[in-house]
């Protein structure tokens, strides 16, 4: 009988485990709005980003939030942080699909893709998605393109966040981008999904840097969710013209950006990390 409560109490257990992750793992899609008639981009518009926080209640931190992004991330507020841990993906092959979201093309992987570690904590990778221009700038600098990989920690007291962020300039055409461009230009001015007919490999996004900067922000879209661990790698990469074009097409408003105006920096740490390196 003792054997039989332990094992009821083992399997109880690890049922419970099972569902706070798949729990976050819809949490964390339900924050970030996919419905973009809620809001838009466009300078003057009543939906536009200076009227978020009005929209609705649970929005409110896009308008009274401390701690928005994205924020400048100049050299003369940087703290050189040397010799620090290194923040190291773990990720693997999945079937993904992508999302046409009005206001963005993303990527949603199906299941456990793996995870990065920050300060001990491991976040999941849930999905990727663009921003043009780049919504980040350096020392009052914009770029043509701003990719960012969305992570959850499925902790019991509230989810936690963090994102992985990358810049890009106009060069040579970006290799993981180059890979979705057949897939991408069915989504132009499609609703839903469209399941990618490959497994896809994060790590072939390539996200990987010898610096790159931190610090506590928010969600860039409604609701702003505030608490989210940035960490922008201090590289600049490459895209072509013709892949931010695709990216904007393909959206069904043809927005010329999907980036929200520069927040107040709230004199809050930018820390520039040494020794970033993926394995």
């Amino acid at each position: 009988m003792k054997l039989q409560r332990d094992n009821t109490y083992i399997f109880s257990t690890l049922f419970m485990l099972l569902m706070i992750l798949l729990d976050s793992t819809s949490t964390i899609r339900a924050q970030e709005v996919e419905d973009e008639r809620d809001f838009d981009y466009i300078e003057g518009s009543e939906k536009g980003p200076h009227h978020w926080g009005e929209r609705k209640q649970e929005w409110a931190a896009c308008k009274h939030g401390n701690m928005q992004s994205p924020i400048d991330l100049s050299t003369a507020r940087v703290k050189l942080i040397p010799n620090s841990p290194q923040l190291n993906p773990n990720y693997k092959s999945s079937n993904a699909t992508i999302l046409n979201r009005g206001h963005d093309i993303a990527i949603f992987w199906k299941g456990d893709v793996g995870s990065i570690q920050i300060n001990g904590t491991k976040f999941f990778l849930q999905q990727c998605h663009w921003h043009s221009p780049s919504e980040h700038s350096i020392n009052g600098r914009k770029l043509a393109l701003e990719m960012h990989m969305v992570h959850i920690s499925p902790d019991p007291k509230g989810n936690q966040i963090a994102v992985v962020g990358a810049l890009y300039q106009i060069g040579q055409p970006d290799p993981f981008l180059s890979l979705l461009e057949k897939d991408i230009k069915r989504m132009i001015d499609v609703e839903g999904e469209t399941v990618i007919g490959d497994i896809l490999d994060p790590s072939q996004i390539q996200t990987r840097g010898n610096m790159y900067y931190r610090y506590v922000g928010s969600l860039t879209t409604p609701p702003c969710t505030e608490g989210v661990i940035w960490n922008i790698d201090k590289e600049i990469r490459t895209v072509s013209e013709e892949q931010v074009n695709l990216l904007r097409e393909a959206v069904h408003d043809h927005a010329e950006m999907n980036a929200r105006p520069m927040q107040p920096h709230n004199n809050r740490d930018i820390h520039l990390h040494q020794h970033f390196q993926f394995k």
